[in-house]
């Protein structure tokens, strides 16, 4: 396999900011947790934010591209405190409540 884990680190962090429209100065809050290669032909990375348990899956094929259908992973439920988010910026507060309920 050509792609590496830190390019496909990279490629995963521009798809989900690029997806989000993130803003460059937001874009610190997000970190890639892990990545890992699948057989050989592509990866799994893991994206997270700094100090929260959620994260998203993103896998990233060796041919550069990553699949768009990523998967939201979280600990907590829908229904618990999201006083967790008090401290990052609204907006990401808010994405995030939406995939913990849509899960």
């Amino acid at each position: 396999m050509t792609l590496t884990a830190n390019h496909a680190e990279q490629l995963a962090l521009n798809f989900l900011m690029d997806d989000w429209k993130v803003p460059h100065e937001d874009r610190e809050w997000f970190t890639v947790l892990t990545s890992r290669p699948i057989g050989e032909s592509w990866y799994v990375v893991e994206i997270g934010v700094e100090g929260l348990p959620d994260k998203w899956l993103i896998q990233v094929y060796d041919t550069g591209e990553c699949d768009p259908c990523y998967t939201f992973v979280s600990p907590l439920s829908p229904s618990e405190s999201n006083s967790d988010l008090a401290d990052i910026p609204d907006w990401i507060a808010q994405v995030l409540v939406s995939e913990r309920k849509q899960r």
